[in-house]
């Protein structure tokens, strides 16, 4: 039997999985990302972890990195990683010589775009777009049912888009970027802020300390009703349907799936984001708006496209 991996490296953790061909994610390994302030090396080590963990003694047939980053066309290098230390690295081969075995590389989002086109929320669907919010925001596109790339292999990095003229600083360097309004950093930095100012049930679940606040807990807590919480969601949805309005602007997609770590919150996230659209998207009463859906993979899905791309399944 074949042992194919699929790893997910964002920008605060790596998440390995065993995927069968059928998507079905078998078991996972998970470890903290060192950070992009730190030596490639620290990363490169907790994959390693992460992998063996998984495959725990047997032979790996082929690992697919989904990587944080502007991966070059040819999928040999991460020639820039936002939230990742690496920058113009040789990552497949380096990785492909210490582990002994087939590695393919892409972009976290194009590897997310494959899983749901292959077997997920946009199979069968021609055209349609991959909005992935963790860390940060990622993006793909699907044409004619196919995931493309661009001439530089980076198409898709919708977080960087400015929306915000002078606005937040963004780790990639620039201002204002979407993903400094929708993701999970802007979910916990939204609700940070308002930590102490009322008691919540948010408060409780961090003890008072807003540093200590993280997006699992602000989705639990809006989960169950928490006004502090609810609003944080209500932001970064209404941020989310906003950006996918302009993007339908322009690419006038059947479809646009919403995966990555956030999109496990459903509708809390997805409500706000729909209504968002609806009232952004230019000449809105006079055409198809697509629908907002989960990727089917959720947070999964970088790992199983990950295994699909080193299988070498295409979309």
């Amino acid at each position: 039997m074949t042992l194919h991996i699929g790893v997910d490296v964002g920008g605060t953790k790596v998440l390995a999985g065993e995927v069968d061909a059928d998507g079905t994610v078998r078991r996972t390994a998970r470890r903290s990302t060192p950070g992009r302030r730190v030596d490639a090396a620290l990363v490169e080590q907790a994959l390693t972890e992460a992998v063996a963990e998984v495959a725990d003694g047997r032979r790996v047939d082929g690992v697919g990195l989904a990587a944080a980053g502007f991966v070059d066309a040819a999928g040999e290098r991460v020639m820039f990683a936002p939230h990742l230390p690496w920058q113009g690295e040789d990552v497949r081969a380096r990785l492909e010589d210490r582990w002994g075995a087939r590695v393919a590389l892409d972009n976290d989002a194009n590897c997310a775009a494959l899983a749901e086109a292959t077997l997920g929320a946009g199979r069968g669907v021609p055209d349609f777009l991959l909005v992935t919010m963790g860390t940060g925001i990622g993006g793909a596109v699907v044409l004619d049912g196919r995931v493309r790339r661009g001439r530089n292999g980076m198409a898709g990095e919708f977080g960087h888009a400015q929306v915000v003229p002078d606005g937040r600083s963004c780790e990639c360097g620039g201002a204002g970027c979407w993903e400094q309004y929708a993701s999970g950093n802007a979910l916990v930095r939204h609700a940070r802020a308002r930590v102490g100012l009322e008691p919540t049930l948010l408060e409780a679940l961090c003890d008072g300390d807003p540093s200590a606040l993280t997006g699992p807990m602000v989705t639990a807590a809006a989960e169950q009703g928490d006004p502090v919480a609810l609003e944080a969601f209500a932001s970064v949805g209404d941020w989310l349907g906003v950006g996918v309005a302009n993007l339908v602007a322009a690419l006038d997609p059947d479809l646009v799936v919403i995966g990555g770590g956030v999109s496990a919150a459903a509708d809390l996230l997805l409500e706000p984001a729909r209504r968002a659209l609806g009232r952004s998207l230019v000449g809105a009463a006079h055409r198809a708006v697509p629908a907002i859906v989960p990727a089917r993979f959720g947070p999964h899905a970088g790992i199983v496209g990950g295994a699909l791309l080193v299988r070498g399944a295409t979309a």
